[in-house]
């Protein structure tokens, strides 16, 4: 049996997943794609760091042009991750002529564009299943599985981390310092937790799935990110009361010829599927014109998880390689049916509002009265009942422009009424 040659630039928990389960599924691999996977050297950054029993010391290297140059590997898989050294390896293995499969979202979001063309210029391919979703074979289901639709929607919970978070803020009835401590302690947190918790690494993963949705590699300009950093546990309290969850969500949307892309704390109906996802899994619900409403759920992170989805991608580069049919599915195809992102400023989506005003005659009257004056419809009032002379006001609204919600509250905070600065969420009716 013919074998394909592996070189794996680095070797931490997802590079050890990967190599622990090629060993263990290796049978089952080989014959589902006809050759035999096999790594041949591994770029490591400390050689004498110990590692996992699985992982032959013999293999590796701190050289990483040695196996980027390696006569005998035909495929490169980068698991270093950041844009640097990462973008370096894998614009050198293209040049090569070598395929490449990544699980960097990062990379990709921010250099797609010009890695993507590289590829098709020297008839090479990139793989990236898991740089969205871990396990969750989303990437596979846009690319392939919905490629006759027109995508009208996207939801995705796409962080783990996050979504832990505000299912314990939620179930442990915690605010949300305590809930990342509790992460951080399960291992589910990094000891820097920005890139999560402020919305970056979903936003990367959206910009990905949005860019596959749309046709035309949209990068990180174009999306609007917001995190759970400042997100209050009186407001999932809230949500909840009302009927509603609230997620970080990744949203892809088209309207007539353009699209909506953004990432931020979103309220979504109890009785969505979506809302059932907790812990640290992940989901995408998808809409498209044929197909209707489909769900992916899945691990969305962990050693396993990705390597699952790195083995898939070497698989089909093996086929690849098999029957000398680079580009067999493209890895990106540029059709670009939808060109112009709408500013954040014109979405228009449904909000839930949370202030603090005076218990006194007309102060509810004039919260009403400027948000009727901007030309927002009110679809519930909850003001509750408080001893001191503070009362909190829960507000939603129907649709309405972002612009126009920003600029009555900016209205609001300056009446001499108000107690607390108002907080504002948007809710979607999935």
């Amino acid at each position: 049996m013919k074998s394909v040659k592996i070189g794996l630039v680095g070797c931490g928990n997802v590079g050890t997943g990967v190599v622990n389960c090629l060993d263990s599924n290796r049978t089952l691999i080989d014959a589902r794609c006809g050759m035999e996977l096999e790594i041949s050297v591994i770029a490591v950054r400390d050689i004498e760091k110990r590692r996992d029993a699985c992982v032959n010391t013999d293999l590796l290297t701190t050289d990483i042009e040695m196996v980027l140059n390696h006569p005998d590997v035909d495929v490169v898989v980068e698991l270093i991750g950041g844009c640097t050294t990462a973008r370096s390896v894998v614009t050198k293995a293209l040049e090569n002529g070598k395929p490449v499969v990544t699980a960097n979202k990062a990379l990709l979001a921010y250099h797609g564009s010009e890695l993507f063309a590289l590829a098709a210029k020297q008839n090479s391919d990139i793989y990236y299943e898991a740089a969205v979703g871990g396990g969750i074979p989303i990437i596979k289901a846009l690319r392939e599985g919905l490629a006759p639709n027109h995508i009208n929607r996207v939801y995705g919970i796409l962080n783990g981390t996050c979504n832990y978070i505000l299912t314990r803020m939620e179930h442990g009835n915690i605010d949300f310092d305590c809930a990342l401590r509790e992460a951080a302690e399960h291992g589910y947190a990094e000891a820097d937790p920005s890139l999560d918790i402020d919305g970056g690494d979903t936003a990367h993963k959206t910009s990905i799935l949005a860019s596959l949705a749309y046709g035309e590699w949209l990068g990180m300009d174009a999306v609007f990110v917001e995190g759970i950093r400042d997100l209050a546990l009186e407001d999932i309290r809230n949500a909840r009361e009302q009927g509603y969850r609230i997620k970080l969500l990744g949203i892809i949307k088209h309207e007539t010829n353009s699209i909506q892309v953004r990432v931020h704390p979103t309220l979504i109906p109890v009785s969505s599927m979506l809302a059932k996802v907790d812990d640290v899994y992940n989901a995408v619900w998808v809409s498209g014109d044929i197909l209707g409403e489909s769900m992916y759920y899945g691990p969305g992170a962990g050693a396993n998880a990705t390597a699952s989805a790195v083995l898939a991608d070497l698989i089909d580069v093996a086929l690849n390689l098999k029957f000398e049919s680079a580009h067999r599915v493209a890895a990106f195809r540029r059709h670009a049916l939808y060109n112009t992102v709408i500013a954040m400023d014109e979405i228009r989506c449904r909000y839930y509002i949370r202030m603090a005003i005076d218990d006194r005659p007309n102060a509810l009257a004039t919260v009403a009265h400027i948000i009727g004056d901007a030309g927002i419809s009110i679809a519930s009032v909850v003001q509750k009942e408080s001893e001191s002379n503070s009362i909190p006001l829960i507000m939603t609204t129907h649709l309405a422009r972002e612009a126009d919600v920003r600029a009555a509250l900016a209205q609001i905070r300056s009446q001499d009424i108000v107690r607390t600065a108002p907080v504002l969420l948007r809710m979607e009716d999935i």
